[in-house]
């Protein structure tokens, strides 16, 4: 239903064959046509931050990629909705791959038709296009348009990289930072990866030496969340020294320990459980 809003939005729309860097150029495109919101492969995006939606680049499968991009399922298209009729944004960008995928998205979100579309040879020479098919190709990476911050909880077990970029918008404009992220999906043509329990373990120790007041920890035991890459528990059993405090002690090693497995690994430490059974005194 077209009338679901109760304003008028317009909408317009950002087309470019997959791995032509339409996500890398789609902040630019919002800016220069005067739009904050995007709609960009299942997720809906205000200047820098997501309100809403599942990234298709979490899908397991190249199936449930597209369906994801085109809001197939219908508890995620009410979730859409319910934050675009919060919002009142005066436009959308949506990007897709045809003309058929971001009429069918506006069409799966009651949005009106699409007044303007552009295109990514409209934005890009066929050199930078080349140039990203390439990456694309061999690296398997992805651009969201957003900061790593913004997104790093929701891509547990993702290669995550921060991309900073001066912009300028033209002569007389204002210039301005856009902010996005490079992503690895678990949907890759380099397959999947693993991170063994022996890296978090090791991790583990060389962060146990840096914490004053830690003897060793001879055991630690991971396990990995039952869905797919959301995060890891942890469980320790460390030996501390006498004369220490434990309170103290424990809070500075858990606060280490997942500061380093998150900016390292990319994995979300959801739960760590710290046991002490025993306590190292040196006989002077």
């Amino acid at each position: 239903m077209l009338d679901m809003f109760e304003h008028k939005i317009k909408t317009y729309a950002f087309v470019g064959p997959s791995g032509t860097g339409k996500s890398y150029r789609a902040q630019m495109v919002a800016n220069e046509n005067g739009i904050k919101y995007i709609i960009d492969d299942g997720l809906l995006i205000c200047e820098n931050e997501v309100l809403a939606g599942i990234s298709a680049k979490k899908a397991p499968t190249k199936i449930e990629t597209v369906r994801n991009a085109l809001f197939s399922d219908e508890e995620q298209r009410k979730e859409i909705k319910r934050v675009i009729k919060k919002n009142k944004p005066d436009s959308i960008l949506i990007l897709g791959t045809s003309d058929e995928m971001v009429k069918r998205i506006a069409e799966n979100l009651s949005l009106l038709p699409i007044e303007k579309i552009i295109y990514i040879t409209d934005v890009a020479t066929e050199e930078e296009i080349k140039m990203a098919k390439n990456i694309r190709v061999t690296q398997g990476k992805h651009v969201i348009p957003v900061p790593t911050f913004a997104i790093k909880k929701d891509f547990s077990g993702f290669l995550l990289d921060p991309l900073q970029i001066f912009k300028s918008t033209g002569k007389g404009k204002t210039p301005y930072i856009s902010e996005k992220t490079i992503i690895r999906p678990t949907f890759s043509y380099l397959g999947n990866f693993e991170i063994s329990d022996i890296v978090f373990k090791q991790i583990i120790e060389c962060v146990a030496t840096k914490v004053d007041g830690i003897y060793k920890i001879p055991r630690i035991i991971i396990k990995k969340h039952d869905g797919y890459n959301d995060g890891i528990y942890i469980y320790l059993e460390p030996i501390i020294e006498y004369g220490f405090s434990v309170n103290e002690t424990m809070i500075t090693l858990k606060k280490l320990i997942k500061k380093e497995i998150e900016k390292l690994t990319a994995m979300n430490v959801l739960n760590m459980e710290i046991v002490i059974k025993s306590v190292h005194y040196e006989k002077k």
